[in-house]
């Protein structure tokens, strides 16, 4: 019985996206020294040492059906730089939540997050016609909730208490959600972002 999402490679000018392997394990590993992310209590970024358990993990949920794990590629480098997935898959209803995304600090701030939504995103509505495509981080993350705003996902709401996380806190997660018939606006708010002359 075949999985769905099939596996893909898309590429863009900044950016590409295979799936998840191995092979990307060093890489990984300096991503996740650059910026020391594995520091931030609010997420769930892997420390390098820890990288190849990560993948293994992430390649079960793919066996399992719940995930689809990429490697972002920066096409410049050739390098992986970071991690994104589609997950809490729902081909019954087809619904995909893109999440579990990391960068190196290096590659914050740059096209390649951008360019990375605009090509799951065009996945997601155009070749898997998905419904809706959810995002969801903890209330507190700022930064990732204002990166999600800034793509014009809506605020569905927050889920109290959702989640333990590693140093025992307790979790509200912000659930966040573009739904079909915004996707033509969505799509060219991002492009226009990319096209635009950068300083």
């Amino acid at each position: 019985m075949s999985i769905w999402p099939a596996d893909i490679t898309l590429s863009g000018k900044y950016a590409r996206l295979e799936p998840l392997s191995m092979d990307h394990l060093a890489d990984l590993q300096v991503a996740a020294r650059d910026g020391d992310l594995y520091l931030l209590w609010y997420t769930m970024i892997p420390h390098s040492d820890d990288m190849a358990a990560e993948i293994t993990r992430r390649l079960a949920s793919r066996e399992m059906g719940s995930m689809q794990p990429f490697a972002v590629i920066d096409q410049s480098s050739g390098h992986a730089v970071g991690m994104t997935t589609f997950m809490n898959i729902d081909a019954a209803n087809k619904r995909v939540e893109i999440g579990s995304t990391w960068y190196a600090k290096s590659a914050q701030r740059s096209p390649i997050n951008t360019e990375c939504k605009l090509m799951l995103l065009g996945h997601a509505f155009e070749q898997l016609s998905c419904i809706a495509v959810e995002f969801r981080t903890h209330f507190v993350n700022t930064q990732s909730r204002n990166a999600i705003e800034r793509l014009g996902a809506k605020l569905d709401g927050v889920l109290r208490n959702h989640m333990v996380m590693a140093n025992g806190s307790l979790r509200d997660t912000a659930v966040y959600s573009i739904i079909k018939t915004e996707w033509p606006t969505i799509k060219a708010h991002l492009q226009f972002k990319l096209d635009k002359p950068r300083d």
